[in-house]
């Protein structure tokens, strides 16, 4: 038994001894191909734990009531006193840069005529108007695009297609279409913001988990039923957020249907003005122009908390 067991132990090994060398061979192999073509890298430095940061410059830090408040109130005072500086100084002229004062002096002459109010009125009726009409063509359209596949083949080259043709270029079309009325300006608004709010309620629609409508079917409900109580409840915050960023589309478009032979409305106060230098009353007209796109936006923020208050 010792000399068979003394024969066999020298050969187990040598077999060990090559399979060992064969291993570090291909480790050296494969620690040489990861490292070609870089540099080698210096261990990092030992570093102190890191100072607790101020929650403004904190990665998705929740602010402070307080905070959120004095920034929102800084993010009007620095362009407003900036305004006002250029202006008293007398840096930019006031042919270019009226002052606030005479702003707010042209706003309150316009106001005191009654020709701001009707102004004012007649483009948010032309508001309501074309991007009302392009909500109820672009919601139902993008519910049926984010939700069945056949719709989203269908629609969506289209459109896709479509989204980058200017609202603008069609306005010789329309006049020859529709005339120089108040159709041509609708559907200028129309054009502007249909196709855009299609896209990103589709987007909205396809958000829904899948595992929703999974356990829906599994309960017993209809595809009627999925639709009306799981896709559409789901995705209505999505699209009031869809709505909101489109109405303000709509408003930058409504001064460009305005130019088609308008007799009132903002986008005219403003060409009116702007043939006779009347810098005041431009950006007189522009304020009112943003106050009214704030308050729209509010209420549409309101109505998606009130709609949907489970959503983050």
């Amino acid at each position: 038994m010792t000399g068979p067991t003394q024969r066999t132990t020298p050969a187990v090994t040598a077999d060990e001894r090559a399979a060992e060398a064969l291993e570090a061979e291909q480790r050296l192999a494969e620690e040489q191909e990861s490292g070609r073509g870089r540099p080698a890298w210096a261990p990092l430095p030992r570093r102190a734990a890191p100072k607790a940061a101020s929650p403004l410059f904190s990665l998705r830090t929740p602010l402070s009531a307080g905070a959120r408040w004095t920034l929102a109130v800084l993010s009007f005072a620095i362009p407003f006193l900036a305004w006002v500086v250029l202006s008293v100084s007398g840096a930019v002229d006031s042919t270019f840069l009226p002052s606030p004062a005479a702003v707010v002096k042209a706003g309150v002459d316009m106001a005191s005529t009654g020709e701001l109010f009707g102004d004012l009125w007649a483009t948010t009726q032309r508001v309501l108007e074309g991007f009302g009409l392009a909500v109820l063509v672009s919601v139902p359209l993008g519910i049926l695009m984010g939700t069945f596949a056949a719709g989203q083949a269908f629609f969506e080259p289209l459109i896709g297609l479509l989204r980058y043709l200017p609202a603008s270029a069609f306005i010789p079309l329309l006049i020859i279409w529709l005339g120089l009325g108040e159709p041509s300006k609708i559907a200028i608004l129309f054009i502007g913001t249909v196709f855009f709010n299609t896209l990103m309620t589709a987007d909205v629609v396809r958000g829904v988990p899948g595992a929703l409508i999974d356990v829906s079917y599994t309960l017993g409900a209809r595809r009627g039923e999925v639709l009306r109580k799981v896709v559409v409840p789901h995705s209505l915050p999505g699209m009031i957020d869809a709505i909101r960023v489109n109405a303000a589309a709509a408003w930058n478009f409504v001064v460009v249907a305005e130019l088609i032979n308008s007799s009132a409305g903002l986008g005219y106060r403003i060409v009116r003005a702007q043939r006779f230098l009347q810098t005041d009353k431009i950006f007189a007209v522009l304020v009112v122009i943003g106050i009214a796109g704030l308050v729209i936006d509010v209420l549409l923020r309101l109505l998606r908390t009130r709609v949907g208050k489970w959503a983050a």
